[in-house]
């Protein structure tokens, strides 16, 4: 019987994307490279815990849930979380970003300092810069500034950054030109946080490290995987990595998959370039069913 190992998701580390595994084991994704396994006959998919604690009932989670956590470890999870605004008292210095995930697609966001562009890159950010640094406070009230007088959003789904990245502009100046604007347009606001320093309209640009800057666009995505099901298996070329998904060449054209419905899983290795999963169509996108393959 093949070796099942569950994955406890995707990380962006220094030199690039890597899938990490229950036990520490890491796998480089690198482009090009075979990518492919599947779920055993009668397997469940089960809760990964919360914060470094296993599920104490080892509940068993929906196969769609990208968070692959019970209603109870889900609550711990957020108990002391920036991002669910649990946390007001965090000494560490934050900053705040615009992000661009494609043509209309932009978002205001915080980060703490010390995590650098490691925010961006786990969101799919296909470009962003810098707006200001200062306190999690001042940078949470210079948050809603931008939402209140810019109607700038904080949450893009990902479904909505996947559809739209088979239209990327293939320049980075085009890529850059909307968060361009809206930071001339932020920094003029009234109502900034003294406590918040400015930071200069710098784009960095993700398309190249994703894998979706090819001068000729790359294959377009014809479909997203919905969930791992029992029996069911993905694999295929990796074309490209944005934020937790992998593009995937296989036999129906490229399909995306959320890393965040591996976890809770136990995997083994598949042969071939499978699609055996349920699979939704990407807007625009032709060939693809919503159902098993």
């Amino acid at each position: 019987m093949a070796q099942a190992w569950k994955c406890s998701g995707l990380r962006w580390a220094a030199d690039g994307p890597v899938l990490t595994w229950v036990g520490g084991r890491r796998s480089a994704l690198t482009r090009g490279k075979r990518v492919a396994f599947g779920v055993a006959e009668g397997g469940a998919r089960t809760c990964v815990g919360a914060r470094g604690h296993r599920c104490p009932v080892g509940a068993v989670v929906p196969g769609r849930s990208t968070g692959a956590r019970c209603e109870e470890c889900a609550r711990l999870d957020r108990a002391h979380s920036v991002a669910a605004d649990t946390i007001a008292d965090d000494p560490r210095p934050y900053r705040v970003y615009l992000a661009w995930f494609g043509p209309g697609l932009v978002k205001v966001g915080i980060t703490a300092d010390e995590r650098g562009s490691a925010r961006l890159l786990e969101q799919g950010a296909v470009c962003f810069s810098w707006l200001g640094r200062g306190p999690l406070m001042a940078a949470r009230r210079t948050e809603e500034l931008l939402r209140a007088a810019l109607g700038v959003p904080d949450r893009i789904p990902y479904a909505h950054k996947r559809a739209v990245r088979a239209g990327l502009p293939r320049s980075e100046a085009e890529r850059a030109a909307e968060i361009a604007e809206l930071h001339a347009q932020a920094v003029g606001l009234g109502g900034w946080p003294e406590s918040l320093t400015p930071e200069p309209f710098r784009g960095v640009d993700h398309a190249r490290v994703f894998g979706l800057g090819q001068p000729d666009g790359g294959p377009a995505a014809v479909g997203e995987v919905v969930e791992l099901v029992a029996g069911g298996a993905i694999g295929g070329e990796l074309v490209a990595v944005a934020g937790p998904d992998l593009h995937l060449a296989t036999g129906r054209g490229v399909v995306v998959l959320d890393t965040r419905l591996m976890t809770g899983w136990e995997l083994v290795s598949a042969e071939g370039e499978p699609c055996a999963v349920p699979v939704r169509e990407l807007k625009g996108a032709a060939g693809v069913q919503d159902g098993l393959f």
